[in-house]
């Protein structure tokens, strides 16, 4: 067997490759709707209501990092991050099932913890925790979600329906995952750098992170935006395509792209990025846009709409208009604030394989 690396097709071009091989498996299940290729697969048990599913795997040291992510916040994130898979079709959560697999030196209280975690975010989304799986493992924690969600067909959105013409929204704001991530890291490193020297670690030694809370916030407990979803119920919003920004705004808004066959025109002045998130990145020397268009993690529903629908979501503070859908010829850019274009598909997101 010829040996390639997945580092060279990446980690989209491996699910290509593994939604070719499963492919001729759905003929076996005529219900089944959607399946890879989506936020959600999605399933008709009857001629009403759409079942959607998905899951999500959290791995210790790929997702998290336990010198820096209490466990609590651990398992309430790991509810979030499905949720908003099921905001991403415009969805309802119904319940989950949760496997784990435990290193032999966790104790009962830490799992406790997790749990704790998971049940109040469970509690707060109105959605039940209906089962899993529990297993040893012999490096870290790992944490993987499967979750149900409920939809009528008419409400039901996907990745593929933008046209030329519409207007491309986000919820929220953007790059403040990104900059609590930096802020965590800058605190494990001194942290570390202590330890290394022998040093006695003094917690003084730590910035006092209080100013950072609603950064790190984001990282440690994002929200799901289920509050735009039943916003859109009942206004009778009925978005034309949409994704949760889990990888960065340049790739997800790629993913609605390419799965519609546009082009898109984003432009720089009318990203949502927090003040206190470019206030971060101008203090790690960083970039506060880069953190909006590459760092991932933010949660925020990215989605299209037609141009006379603007009225219906003007009045809401949590929606910003952010540029056009255009045509595929077109390309996919960013007019930056001095009106340069850049193209988009330059700018990489997140990519377990290639990260």
């Amino acid at each position: 067997m010829p040996y390639k690396a997945i580092s060279g097709i990446g980690e989209f071009g491996l699910i290509d490759k593994i939604a070719a091989l499963v492919e001729p498996t759905l003929s076996a299940v005529p219900e089944l709707l959607m399946g890879i290729g989506d936020d959600c697969a999605v399933y008709q048990p009857s001629t009403q209501l759409l079942q959607v599913a998905t899951t999500d795997m959290l791995v210790d040291q790929v997702h998290f990092d336990l010198l820096t992510t209490p466990l609590k916040l651990l398992g309430s994130k790991c509810i979030s991050v499905n949720v908003s898979d099921i905001c991403a079709m415009n969805a309802l959560p119904r319940y989950a099932l949760i496997s784990i697999a435990v290193p032999s030196s966790f104790s009962v209280a830490m799992i406790e913890e997790l749990y704790m975690g998971m049940s109040y975010a469970a509690k707060e989304y109105g959605l039940a925790i209906a089962g899993g799986d529990t297993s040893s493992s012999r490096s870290g924690l790992i944490i993987s979600v499967s979750m149900i969600g409920e939809v009528s067909r008419e409400q039901l959105t996907s990745r593929d329906g933008a046209k030329p013409g519409e207007l491309i929204c986000v919820s929220g704001s953007l790059g403040g995952a990104a900059a609590g991530l930096k802020l965590l890291m800058r605190e494990k490193e001194i942290m570390l750098e202590h330890i290394e020297n022998n040093e006695p670690y003094n917690k003084s030694v730590m910035a006092d992170l209080k100013e950072y809370s609603e950064s790190i916030r984001h990282q440690l407990l994002p929200l799901a935006r289920l509050d735009i979803v039943r916003f859109f119920h009942s206004k009778n919003i009925y978005p034309s395509s949409m994704i949760d920004i889990s990888d960065g705004l340049s790739s997800d808004l790629q993913h609605i792209c390419h799965r519609s066959s546009t082009g898109a025109l984003i432009h720089e002045n009318r990203i949502p990025i927090h003040p206190s998130t470019r206030r971060i990145a101008d203090e790690l020397h960083d970039d506060a846009l880069t953190w909006a268009l590459t760092g991932g993690e933010d949660y925020q529903l990215l989605f299209t709409i037609p141009e006379d629908e603007y009225p219906m979501i003007v009045d809401n503070k949590e929606i910003s208009v952010i540029g056009e859908i255009t045509d595929s010829e077109a390309g996919l850019n960013l007019s930056d604030i001095y009106g340069m274009t850049i193209d988009l598909t330059s700018i990489k997101g997140f990519d377990h394989f290639n990260s």
